[in-house]
């Protein structure tokens, strides 16, 4: 008799993965069982897929499983994990999961980097918190006429909650918005107030070019700034693209 392996199939949200690892944890986790991201599934034989029903319930109860049994550290790297551009990081997280009820003190996963599944949430991990920590630094924000600070950027990753609170922290009297042009999703800040995202939402390209006198004229002294300042003998593309990767510049005033 061949076993069937159970495949649980979600949306690519933390709701939608963290509601795949419920239904996997619970009814298949003492048997062969693997997630799948909608519209990145490979086919595969002796495998039976199954549509998750993705609720906001299932999403806190494995948060707190997480935060319970693995600990802080360990959830916030799974959860970064899930924020990457990986295909295969849904089933990744899942797996750790699972290889976490294998080892003495669960609170040390993400140490049994020999599993190729902690090796590779932990590779994901860090590749978007370096991307996050980079926008933190590479992020231009425009004034626009109406006072809001507008700035979008092209992430790999869904980065927008790593580099939320840092922004609010520094801009806490401002209205600011950040725009996600892979995902489609708003950073929104209101003066005064904690921040929110917003999904399912275009940006009206038209508003957002409609800057204020002001910032036109910081754009021209910034670039102005910027050039004044380079030595054109002492050019170095290379050491450039160490500090300043190329794929940040699209959405950078000093490039436009």
């Amino acid at each position: 008799m061949v076993c069937t392996k159970q495949v649980y199939i979600c949306h690519d949200t933390i709701t939608g993965i963290f509601s795949a690892i419920y239904d996997a944890w619970k009814e298949s986790r003492d048997t062969e069982a693997g997630i799948a991201l909608r519209g990145c599934l490979m086919p595969q034989l002796f495998c039976e897929y199954r549509e998750v029903d993705e609720k906001e319930q299932k999403s806190i109860a494995v948060e707190r499983l997480i935060k319970n049994n693995l600990g802080y550290n360990a959830y916030w790297d799974l959860y970064h994990a899930l924020l990457s551009d990986g295909p295969e990081k849904a089933d990744a997280v899942y797996q750790t999961i699972l290889a976490a009820r294998k080892v003495k003190d669960s609170r040390k996963i993400m140490e049994h980097l020999s599993n190729p599944h902690v090796a590779k949430v932990f590779e994901l991990s860090r590749k978007v918190a370096n991307e996050a920590h980079l926008f933190t630094e590479f992020i231009r924000f425009r004034e626009l006429d109406n006072g809001v600070l507008l700035s979008e950027i092209t992430p790999k990753g869904r980065v927008l909650t790593c580099i939320a609170d840092h922004f609010t922290n520094r801009f806490p009297l401002e209205n600011w918005m950040v725009y996600d042009k892979t995902h489609k999703v708003f950073l929104v800040h209101k003066a005064g107030m904690n921040w929110i995202l917003v999904e399912g939402e275009e940006l009206d390209q038209t508003e957002a070019e409609k800057v204020s006198t002001a910032e036109l004229e910081y754009e021209r002294l910034w670039k102005g700034f910027c050039k004044s300042i380079a030595i054109k003998e002492r050019e170095n593309l290379a050491c450039q693209r160490n500090h300043l990767p190329i794929h940040f510049r699209q959405d950078m005033t000093e490039f436009r």
